[in-house]
């Protein structure tokens, strides 16, 4: 089992995130610029989460997807923040209801059994999003003292399906022929992750004790690690190394949402 959380930690993580996500749009206003996610507003953020909802409530329960026409729902609901909270309402549902033995896309490296993978994948999906959304209240990028519903354990999983779940993917494109190791370390634990990168798709494995020898060593508080690894802050840096190319990991590595 790639993750340690259960669950029902991971849908408490997207209630909890849900709940700040419709907090800090409604403290921004619908209209409003969103410093993270470039060219969105607010409206259209949340119209994007509740599709996304929306989506996954579908693909868990083998019903009907209709993406574009859920996302203009979105844009054009009376009251999008009710609307928001009904589709994250479906996807709780469909996860609960589900069967431990659910069938279903996987789209990630390392994944968790279906059910667990899409309590998972909403769980950090709405919690990124719901950083958008506060970036959107500040008019700036946050940074982890912000971020206040946001456990150790809840940004330590999710720095984890990240760099075990999505750098992994044939489709990534963070590569170097040259070579390079990249260690990220939270200050939380006795560990990280080792980052080994090539002209292949990049292998991700887990360690304890002793940093290997690497070319970056990003460290820092596990919340921050969290946000500057989704590029929603850039608070945590590089220890300094023998090797660069910190700028090109962020570009090469970011998942476009």
């Amino acid at each position: 089992m790639p993750t340690t959380l259960t669950l029902a930690a991971h849908l408490e993580g997207l209630r909890a995130a849900l709940l700040a996500l419709v907090r800090y749009a409604d403290r921004a206003g619908l209209a409003a610029p969103v410093p993270t996610t470039p060219d969105w507003t607010v409206r259209r953020l949340v119209a994007h989460q509740g599709m996304v909802h929306r989506w996954a409530a579908a693909v868990v329960t083998g019903s009907e997807q209709a993406p574009d026409r859920w996302e203009q729902e979105g844009r054009e609901a009376p009251d999008p923040l009710e609307w928001l909270r009904d589709g994250a309402i479906e996807v709780v549902t469909a996860i609960s209801q589900a069967s431990d033995d659910l069938d279903t896309l996987l789209f990630l490296a390392d994944a968790p059994a279906p059910r667990h993978f899409w309590a998972r994948r909403q769980c950090h999906e709405t919690t990124i999003h719901a950083i958008d959304a506060l970036s959107a209240a500040l008019g700036r990028y946050p940074v982890a003292g912000d971020v206040t519903w946001i456990s150790t354990e809840v940004a330590l999983d999710g720095i984890d399906e990240l760099v075990c779940g999505f750098l992994p993917r044939p489709v990534t494109r963070l590569r170097s022929e040259a070579g390079q190791r990249i260690a990220v370390r939270p200050d939380e634990g006795s560990g990280g992750w080792l980052v080994e990168i090539s002209a292949a798709p990049p292998v991700t494995t887990r360690f304890t004790g002793a940093t290997p020898e690497v070319d970056i060593d990003l460290t820092g508080p596990a919340v921050a690690l969290y946000l500057t690894l989704w590029n929603r802050s850039d608070e945590a840096t590089p220890a300094p190394g023998p090797g660069g190319g910190w700028d090109e990991w962020r570009d090469s590595a970011q998942v476009v949402w």
